[in-house]
């Protein structure tokens, strides 16, 4: 009797877990600023999926905008995300939020997001490089820029040490 009871039990699960691929399966993606973001996320941890948005900066943009985070993001209208992307692009937030304070090109608190972040990091790299500063040089080395201990991590980058080499 007790194998009787177990089998349903078993089918049942499986059902649960076929239900559960298909859910998944079906859906739909979601394209903010350029990043595709899977609809049935809510709204505030989306928004993190994005390069350059944080936590902080999410919750920002949904209290200043009014809007729900605990929201789907497949849910929120084309007019409200116009209106998120707009603010992503030119938030009016304290500055301590924004990702660029003190932009060396221009002094201002700058606020950067996807594929402009990502540019703008190499061309800072690149600028550290050039001038040859310490963190310039340990970039250019491969090495670690932070003060990080060398001695057991690392090493992908080295050569074979001699006592690696002997094989006898």
């Amino acid at each position: 009797m007790a194998e009787e009871k177990k089998k349903p039990v078993k089918e049942q699960e499986e059902k649960k877990k076929h239900q559960g691929k298909e859910e998944r399966d079906n859906v739909s993606l979601i394209r903010v600023l350029g990043k595709d973001i899977r609809g049935d996320k809510q709204l505030f941890a989306g928004l993190t999926q994005i390069k350059g948005i944080s936590w902080a900066f999410a919750n920002a943009t949904c209290k200043i905008l009014k809007l729900d985070k605990t929201k789907k993001i497949q849910d929120v209208s084309p007019e409200e995300l116009a209106k998120i992307e707009a603010f992503v692009k030119n938030p009016q937030i304290p500055g301590f939020l924004k990702n660029r304070q003190k932009d060396l090109a221009d002094g201002k608190d700058k606020h950067l997001s996807g594929a402009d972040l990502k540019l703008q990091g190499e061309f800072d790299i690149k600028r550290l490089k050039k001038i040859k500063s310490y963190k310039g040089i340990r970039h250019s080395a491969n090495l670690p820029v932070r003060g990080q201990r060398t001695k057991s991590n690392f090493r992908r980058n080295r050569k074979p040490s001699v006592a690696a080499g002997k094989k006898k």
